[in-house]
């Protein structure tokens, strides 16, 4: 790739759609939120946790992630940890973020969920005012837990909904199909939520028909193997169905062996609405811009394909259409004069 190109991905404005705040929790900030909150870790140092980042599939992942996420307890520490992502977003020209959180990893343990949404809206309202970065929450259910663990989340949750736009479903994904979890995304969408699902990442492309068909979601996130569906391909591309794929995150999880291998540029060469972003950055190696330059290095991507990310990240943010039409027409410009 040339400079050139490396820095007009890195510059352009663009939104990152598919990020876990969790997983922005990195080993540094984890020792200190610990020896804040007087929590032993396992790990002897920061470089014994970055070790420990030897991930052989997704559950080999979720077992350091909810570890790490056992630091967290106060307001305060939800705040840092939220603020943290922000300014590596500013710093990556994220525009607009959609950012996904976790309640039941920390109700599970005792946290209260007016704790874990107050710490990282307060961070969202601060961004907002200081850098202009538009933010919006997505609460996501746990899939490996059941559908009334879901039902009393979303319970817990509706004297915030203020906070949050919609929900999603993340977690182990093999043997908990979108299904499992129709009756409460009927509810969701009864109230007005906006609907997205983790599917066809470690899944079968059959889990993508079921979180269109089933739970009716207007995005899917991840979903790289619906090319292994010629009838499904087609779907989303007509349908104009956004992936929010991952790149780093697919290749740290075994989905691609190597970042050379990724379908990205296959995804796009069909028609799909697909956009990059960095899922759990602190743990697969790299933010949003870290995600754009690999696959840039290593992929025949040319301008024409940056513009076309840069535009599928704000088309299927979940905004007004006056303020998508704004965020397009930067896009434009900058792409015009660059």
């Amino acid at each position: 790739m040339t400079e050139l190109l490396s820095d007009l991905v890195r510059s352009m404005p663009k939104a990152e759609l598919h990020m876990h705040i969790e997983g922005s929790l990195e080993p540094e900030l984890i020792f200190t939120l610990a020896e804040r909150n007087g929590v032993t870790l396992p790990y002897a140092s920061v470089e014994d946790l970055r070790r420990a980042y030897a991930f052989t599939d997704l559950q080999s992942f979720l077992d350091i992630y909810y570890a790490g996420a056992s630091v967290l307890q106060t307001e305060r520490d939800f705040y840092d940890m939220t603020w943290a992502y922000l300014e590596r977003a500013h710093a990556d020209n994220v525009l607009h973020t959609e950012i996904f959180f976790d309640p039941q990893t920390h109700t599970e343990r005792g946290i209260g969920f007016p704790v874990v949404i107050s710490g990282i809206h307060r961070a969202l309202t601060d961004a907002r005012k200081q850098w202009g970065i538009s933010a919006s929450l997505i609460l996501c259910f746990l899939r490996h837990l059941s559908e009334a663990d879901a039902f009393a989340t979303l319970e817990m949750a509706m004297p915030h909904r203020d906070k949050f736009i919609g929900v999603g479903l993340d977690s182990s994904e093999r043997g908990n199909p979108p299904e499992k979890f129709e009756r409460v995304f009927a509810r969701c969408r009864e109230l007005g939520l906006r609907l997205v699902a983790h599917a066809g990442e470690e899944g079968p492309p059959e889990y993508i028909y079921t979180a269109l068909d089933k739970l009716h979601v207007e995005r899917i996130d991840h979903g790289v193997r619906c090319l292994e569906d010629p009838v499904l391909t087609a779907r989303l591309a007509r349908e104009q169905v956004a992936l929010t794929v991952c790149p780093l995150s697919n290749i740290k999880l075994r989905v691609f062996d190597r970042i050379h291998d990724h379908n990205i540029l296959e995804l796009l060469d069909a028609g799909i609405a697909a956009t990059v972003n960095s899922d759990d950055p602190a743990y697969f190696g790299g933010y949003v811009n870290d995600n754009y330059v690999a696959l840039f290095e290593s992929l025949p991507l040319t301008r024409d394909h940056a513009y076309r990310l840069a535009r599928n990240s704000f088309a299927a943010a979940f905004l007004d259409e006056e303020t998508k039409a704004g965020y397009l027409r930067q896009v434009d410009d900058y792409f015009a004069t660059a």
